[in-house]
């Protein structure tokens, strides 16, 4: 089995830590292989960012087209809709992946991600999948998606005790993680807590897994349909759908 995980921002070393997350995640005889566009924002912090990483997420999978299953490692689900309409492989999102693992696990969740320009987006992904009701709250830390790749950083000190926060005032059984640069914290963080703390990469890694292992297919029944052939221009002329 091959997954591909697409890191939809084009931080190499994200995506380097991405990469050793999923394949520790995965089954032997899985084989991942974790990429990123070179076109795009060095992070995802927001709609106006959102925007400018999707062609190079679309691209990603049209340079790759034999995988057997798709995963986009960032935590909005940048871009998960549209690339389900470009293969009929499984695409998961680590955010969706992470929310449905976490709802089988407690009875109630909160999100901890980074800046709060993400929390709508997060929030819209809740209502939309359905399990917002399971969600205590979405909360910043207010540290921002590189400050994770900076050595010595206090980061996980400081979502640690959004951590607490949560546990306490939301009354959360379990934390998902809400950005895949925080996906090495996450053993720590549920040792320290005491609660199962989510890694939606390892998670989307899983359902990947299990989706193929069953023969499961994206359905091109509805809105998964693969576009129609045309020319796109400009800048945009090789994501043309063919």
């Amino acid at each position: 089995m091959r997954i591909l995980v697409i890191n939809p921002n084009t931080t190499a070393s994200m995506t380097r830590k991405i990469g050793e997350a999923a394949r520790k995640a995965a089954a032997p005889g899985t084989d991942v292989l974790a990429v990123n566009p070179e076109d795009g924002p060095p992070s995802i912090e927001g709609y106006f960012d959102e925007v400018f990483s999707i062609p190079g997420l679309i691209g990603c999978i049209q340079k790759n087209p034999d995988y057997d299953a798709y995963v986009i490692a960032c935590f909005d689900d940048t871009g998960l809709h549209a690339a389900r309409t470009a293969t009929s492989a499984p695409v998961i999102g680590i955010g969706e992946a992470a929310f449905h693992m976490a709802s089988l696990l407690a009875g109630r969740f909160s999100v901890v991600t980074t800046l709060a320009v993400s929390i709508p987006a997060i929030e819209a992904n809740l209502v939309h999948y359905g399990l917002s009701v399971r969600c205590g709250r979405v909360r910043a830390s207010e540290i921002a998606v590189l400050e994770l790749e900076r050595p010595g950083s206090d980061a996980c000190s400081t979502i640690s005790a959004e951590i607490g926060r949560a546990i306490k005032e939301d009354h959360a059984d379990a934390i998902v993680l809400g950005c895949a640069g925080m996906t090495d914290l996450a053993e720590r963080l549920s040792r320290e807590h005491g609660v199962p703390v989510l890694d939606g990469v390892s998670c989307a890694v899983k359902l990947a897994e299990g989706l193929v292992q069953l023969g499961l297919r994206t359905s091109k029944a509805g809105g998964y349909a693969a576009p129609r052939p045309k020319a796109y221009s400009g800048i945009f002329a090789a994501n043309s759908p063919k």
